[in-house]
């Protein structure tokens, strides 16, 4: 047996319970966020101790050579599923993420241990930091444990996708042309006479896909008598489409639908990119990522169905979100959805483009229709702002951020995707954007 050990360190100090200064003591939901605070660290603890467990087995086994680490390995997987009384697959992934958190990302660990994240935060940002280049992960690192400190789950995954896709764009083009080549039409036989139909092809065009059939089946599934459900009136709209060809076997109000994607570029990008420079400059697309600028300059070269939307290459200033749209009023609603992106909830990932758009201040309470007043909420959100017992006010200054006060007193703070700058009049008369 090797004389020396390695000991896991003793629990953190648990988190003390902190709930707002006008409730006078621990209500319900303190009680359980204190609960799952303890979970947090005692998951920090557990992931700690089986790379302890894995690292003691591995130096006893030193003395009988290297070639025996593979068959310790295995030995440690099964008696922790074991005693953990789970699979050794689940067993295997324990002792891979307390790897990663140990030995490569030890501030996300110390963040864990005090409850700054919950264990599933951690596992979104092992998963996806371990699957980029060494470089790539080595500068987000430090910042995508800033985002998990910050962001609830669902938002987090996506602030870390895009940290990393903003990362790697210098290399975004070559890389898409590599995995273009691999796009392809797959079926897949499924029970009682059915098939699923996969297609690998690029985001932007499956996000225009996607939008477009729930567009058509949105605007058939309000029609009189109409009983299906919206995923089957998008799978029998995606069959109309492709199996007839075109248009005619739809419903007449819903034939004039076409895809719309909004995509972002830094105006001066495109003037660069005509004279051969903008090296590393990419175009962003509403629920998919960077694309490349060539890409982009297509794009916005006139395509029907695509919103331009121009920034400033430095400050993100919008210049232009395009005159294009499907319903009135034109320009605000592209505009307030953008801006978001996603429902305007806490932690809520549905896209805006599936979101109802919501006065804030109700119409019926004085409110106005106007982008300081108007957020995307999908349907299930919509109703409990509106039923609820929740409290939900922009925030001014702050680029279309809302606040929501539970029933209990607690206040959420939801950030928007991206911000629309305001301009004040040199006259010092109200604010405005653009």
């Amino acid at each position: 047996m090797s004389a020396s050990r390695t000991s896991a360190p003793e629990p953190a100090v648990e988190p003390a319970a902190e709930w707002p200064a006008d409730i006078a003591g621990p209500d319900d939901v303190s009680l359980v966020t204190e609960v799952a605070d303890m979970m947090a660290v005692f998951a920090a603890q557990r992931l700690r101790r089986i790379d302890a467990m894995r690292r003691n087995a591995l130096d006893d086994a030193v003395q009988y050579g290297t070639a025996i680490a593979a068959v310790v390995e295995r030995s440690v997987r099964l008696e922790l599923a074991a005693a953990l009384r789970v699979t050794e697959h689940a067993a295997a992934g324990l002792i891979g993420l307390a790897h990663a958190l140990v030995h490569r990302y030890p501030a996300a660990l110390r963040t864990l241990e005090q409850a700054g994240m919950t264990e599933r935060h951690a596992e979104i940002l092992v998963d996806a930091l371990d699957a980029v280049e060494p470089e790539v992960r080595d500068r987000t690192a430090a910042r995508a444990v800033e985002l998990a400190e910050q962001l609830p789950v669902g938002a987090f995954r996506r602030a870390l996708r895009s940290l990393i896709e903003s990362e790697r764009a210098a290399t975004v083009a070559e890389r898409h042309d590599t995995a273009l080549r691999d796009r392809r039409v797959i079926v897949e036989p499924a029970a009682d006479g059915m098939a699923w139909i996969h297609a690998l092809l690029p985001a932007v065009e499956a996000r225009a896909i996607q939008g477009r059939l729930t567009a058509i089946a949105t605007v058939l599934g309000a029609q009189e008598d109409e009983t299906r459900t919206l995923d089957q009136l998008r799978a029998d709209v995606f069959g109309d489409l492709l199996v007839d060809g075109d248009t005619t076997a739809l419903d007449p109000v819903a034939r004039g639908i076409r895809a719309t994607v909004a995509v972002t570029v830094p105006a001066l990008g495109l003037l660069e990119a005509e004279r051969g420079g903008a090296d590393g400059v990419t175009a962003i697309v509403e629920g998919v990522g960077p694309i490349p600028l060539a890409r982009a300059r297509e794009l916005c070269g006139g395509a029907d169905g695509w919103m331009r939307i121009l920034t400033h290459p430095e400050t993100g200033m919008v210049l232009s979100v395009g005159r294009e749209q499907y319903r009135p009023p034109p320009a605000l609603r592209r505009l307030v959805r953008w801006r978001a992106d996603r429902c305007m909830a806490p932690g809520c990932g549905i896209p805006a483009a599936r979101c109802e758009i919501d006065h804030t201040v109700a119409w019926e309470h004085g409110g106005t229709t106007s982008l300081d007043n108007l957020a995307p909420l999908c349907r299930g959100h919509h109703t409990i702002k509106h039923h609820g017992g929740w409290r939900v006010e922009q925030i001014d200054g702050s680029g279309g951020a809302l606040q929501w006060t539970s029933p209990a007193g607690r206040r959420y703070r939801v950030e928007p995707e991206r911000r629309v700058p305001v301009f004040v009049p040199s006259d010092g008369g109200p604010s405005a954007p653009f």
